[in-house]
């Protein structure tokens, strides 16, 4: 998959822009327009790392947190150990399980720094681009399929930036 973010300094250029490419006979897999009175550029995951790394985060935290506390049970159930004797067999295996929990999402923050920063130069100036009025229309191409580079130019846009 490749991103681009054409940037547009008049709506009707974004508007046409937009229009023709829905119109290909091999769709999109994402066009999304950002500026005034479009979607904000920091409610759109592409251009924003933290959305990124949020997401991330609570999809490990879905995966983790449940294996980490079934791995604390049978840790606690296998080693027969007796760590915390004061509350009983069940209790020691719970507080175990609820070890092995917070082991799980401490792991879910672990992985959400895993979200990977290359493009943040070209995420700053687009933002820049952003705050001054410019219209931003990110395109992404579906997997195995070359962006149209040619049809973006078409409505002579201030730049053309490939993310990745």
């Amino acid at each position: 998959m490749a991103v681009a973010v054409v940037v547009l300094d008049h709506h009707q250029d974004l508007c046409t822009l937009r229009h023709h490419l829905a119109q290909r006979s091999t769709p999109l897999a994402r066009l999304q327009s950002v500026g005034p009175g479009e979607i904000p550029f920091d409610q759109v995951e592409v251009l924003n790392p933290q959305l990124r790394q949020q997401r991330l985060q609570r999809t490990m935290a879905f995966w983790l947190a449940p294996f980490g506390f079934f791995a604390g049970v049978t840790f606690t159930v296998m080693t027969n150990l007796d760590t915390f004797a004061f509350a009983g067999a069940w209790g020691n295996r719970l507080i175990g399980g609820l070890l092995g929990l917070v082991a799980g999402l401490l792991g879910s923050f672990a992985a959400r720094s895993d979200v990977d920063s290359s493009n943040e130069d070209r995420l700053r100036q687009l933002r820049n681009r952003s705050e001054e009025g410019f219209w931003l229309l990110v395109v992404e191409s579906a997997s195995g399929q070359d962006m149209p580079w040619k049809e973006l130019q078409r409505v002579r846009p201030q730049a053309v930036v490939a993310l990745s």
